[in-house]
């Protein structure tokens, strides 16, 4: 048996569970959707592989579909709200599905075109910047709930990527995925990505 290598702190990511409107694909932003009675049974199931860890931060955006299953998952008592964890500005495109906008725009995609009277890939990148600032100065893991674009371009940035590079990175509702630091703790890496297995 060899030695287990020490590992370094880790950032766990968490996509809320499930609303209507990430069910039917429209692009929910800063419209407080509730979560579904399946998305509620999602931040159950999440308390058990959360357990793996033990955890000196917990931050969740304000939003009620993230702090719901923040508080579902067993960390609603220990949890701080970050605006900063809040999901992109869709701006003129909140509520409509990519179907909607491209019958208008032929060939839109968020990551490149962005969206009118919103936020640009560049903002939302600033913003997750000094999450994961402040994640890196604490002293032990730290969990995130979040959505699905805000978790997106935090991977992106984690690893020195554009914000847009997290067009890369798909992730499912109430989804783990985990960042960490290799070799001597300087090379940021994703040790796992859009686990769903605890929802099966």
């Amino acid at each position: 048996m060899h030695a287990m290598k020490t590992r370094g702190p880790q950032v766990v990511l968490v996509r809320h569970g499930e609303t209507v409107w990430s069910r039917s694909g429209q692009h929910t932003g800063r419209t407080d959707v509730p979560l579904l009675d399946d998305g509620r049974k999602m931040a159950g199931l999440l308390a058990t592989p959360l357990k793996e860890w033990r955890f000196a931060e917990v931050w969740t955006s304000p939003l009620s579909r993230a702090a719901e299953t923040c508080a579902l998952a067993g960390f609603g008592d220990v949890a701080k709200r970050r605006p900063d964890l809040m999901e992109w500005d869709y701006g003129d495109y909140e509520g409509r599905t990519g179907d909607e906008i491209r019958a208008e725009r032929p060939g839109w995609a968020l990551w490149k075109d962005g969206v009118p009277n919103g936020e640009t890939a560049a903002q939302v990148g600033a913003r997750v910047d000094r999450v994961i600032a402040d994640a890196c100065a604490v002293n032990g893991d730290v969990l995130l709930f979040a959505h699905g674009h805000l978790l997106r371009v935090l991977a992106a940035r984690w690893l020195g990527l554009p914000p847009e590079s997290g067009r890369l990175f798909m992730l499912g509702t109430a989804s783990i995925s985990v960042l960490s630091l290799d070799g001597d703790g300087t090379q940021p890496v994703i040790v796992t990505w859009n686990d769903m297995t605890h929802l099966r």
